[in-house]
C-alpha cells in the first residue's frame, strides 16, 4: 500500500509529496462521462459497482497517492430520504426549503450504514482493489445550510444567513442534527474501508470571522472531534476567506485546505505547525498549460520548503475543462522533486 498520503497528514518526513485532486475523479476525463452515460450524480452513486469504477478511474491516468471517493455533499440527503435532485448549474435541489419549525421538526434519525449502505458497498469494493488510500469525505453543516435552508440557494447564500440570524434555536436543531448524523457517516465511511475524512465547507467564505466563530465552528467542531475521539484522520476544508483560517483550525481537523486566496507558507504558519495542511495549486492554472501549472507547482513546493505534512492538491476542485495532460504533468513534476533537496530544518 502506498501509504504517503496518511503519512503526510501525520506530518512524517517523506521522500516526496503525495498528490491527489479534489474532483478528480470525472469531468476532465473522457473515459468518465462514457461510463456515467446520461445518470445523474446521485443515480451513479446508487450503483456500486459503477461508482467504484469511477472513483479508481484517475488513477488510471495518473500515478495519484489517493482516491477520493466518487459522491456528492448531497448523498447524505439522500440518507435521510429527502427528495433531492442535482440540477446543473444550481446543484442539490430539494422540494422545499426547510425553514420552518414544522418541517425541521420532521426530520427523523436515521442509520446511514442502513440507508447508504450502498456508499458503504463502494468503499468496501476499493478497499479490495486500490493500493492507495480512499479519501472519504462529508460536506460540512453550513454548507448543507445552504442547500436545506433556501432551496435552490441564492448566489450570495442571502437566505441561509438571514435565517441563521433571526432563528437562532431552528439553526442550532437543524445544525445539531446535521453534525450527529454527519459524523456517523463519516464514521461508516472509514469502518468500510476509508482511509480519512476531508470535510468540505464549500461555502463557508460567506461569513465573516465572528458570525463563523458563533454559528459554524460548534458544530463542525463536533463532527471533527467525534472523528479524533474514534482516531479518524481528517482533512478540514473551506473555500473563499482566509481570514477564516484560524477558526478552521480551531474548530479541528489533522490537515487544514487552503485554497489559493493565501500563500501556503503563510496559511501554514496561520494554522499552525502542529497541523499538516492540503493544496493549494490555483485550479485555473491548470488551463494556462504545462509551463505556467508547473511552474506554480514549483513556487508551491518552493514554499513549503520540505516540511513534513504536505499534501498537495488544487485550491478547489478540477475543473471540467482541464487538459489531462497538463493534470498529468503537474503529477510527475511534484513526484519527481527530492524533499531532502528543499528542506532545511524543518525536521
Amino acid at each position: 500500500m502506498n501509504d504517503r498520503f496518511i503519512r503526510a497528514l501525520r506530518r512524517e518526513p517523506l521522500d516526496r509529496t503525495p498528490v491527489w485532486f479534489m474532483r478528480q475523479a470525472g469531468r476532465s476525463l473522457p473515459r468518465y462521462h462514457e461510463l456515467k452515460g446520461g445518470r445523474d450524480l446521485l443515480e451513479v452513486t446508487r450503483d456500486a459497482e459503477l461508482a467504484a469504477r469511477i472513483t479508481a478511474l484517475p488513477l488510471d491516468y495518473f500515478p495519484l497517492d489517493a482516491a477520493v471517493l466518487f459522491a456528492d455533499i448531497s448523498t447524505i440527503f439522500v440518507g435521510a430520504g429527502l427528495d433531492v435532485r442535482i440540477e446543473k448549474g444550481v446543484g442539490p435541489v430539494l422540494p422545499h426549503p426547510y425553514d420552518t419549525a414544522e418541517r425541521i421538526r420532521s426530520l427523523r434519525p436515521f442509520d446511514p450504514r442502513d440507508t447508504l449502505d450502498f456508499v458503504l458497498e463502494t468503499l468496501q469494493i476499493l478497499r479490495a482493489r486500490l493500493d492507495v488510500p480512499v479519501v472519504g469525505f462529508v460536506g460540512a453543516p453550513f454548507t448543507l445550510m445552504t442547500y436545506l435552508v433556501e432551496s435552490p440557494r441564492s448566489k450570495d447564500r442571502h437566505g441561509t444567513k438571514t435565517f441563521m440570524w433571526r432563528e437562532r434555536e431552528l439553526w442550532d436543531e437543524l445544525m445539531s442534527y446535521w453534525a450527529e448524523h454527519l459524523l456517523e457517516f463519516a464514521a461508516a465511511q472509514v469502518e468500510a474501508g476509508a482511509a480519512g475524512i476531508q470535510l468540505f465547507d464549500s461555502w463557508a467564505g460567506a461569513l465573516g470571522p465572528e458570525d463563523y466563530r458563533e454559528h459554524v465552528l460548534p458544530y463542525s467542531r463536533r463532527i471533527l472531534a467525534g472523528l479524533a475521539e474514534r482516531h479518524v484522520l481528517s482533512i478540514h476544508f473551506a473555500t473563499g476567506n482566509p481570514a477564516l483560517l484560524p477558526l478552521l483550525a480551531e474548530a479541528g481537523g489533522d490537515g487544514i485546505g487552503l485554497d489559493w486566496r493565501i500563500q501556503i507558507d503563510e496559511g501554514w504558519r496561520i494554522v499552525g505547525y502542529d497541523r499538516a495542511v492540503q493544496g493549494n495549486l490555483d485550479p485555473v492554472s491548470l488551463l494556462a498549460g504545462r509551463e505556467v501549472a508547473i511552474a506554480r507547482a514549483d513556487e508551491i513546493l518552493r514554499r513549503v520548503a520540505g516540511r513534513p505534512g504536505h499534501v498537495f492538491n488544487v485550491g478547489h476542485g478540477l475543473l471540467p475543462q482541464t487538459d489531462p495532460e497538463v493534470i498529468g504533468a503537474v503529477v510527475e513534476h511534484v513526484q519527481s522533486v527530492d524533499l531532502n533537496a528543499l528542506r532545511g530544518g524543518h525536521e
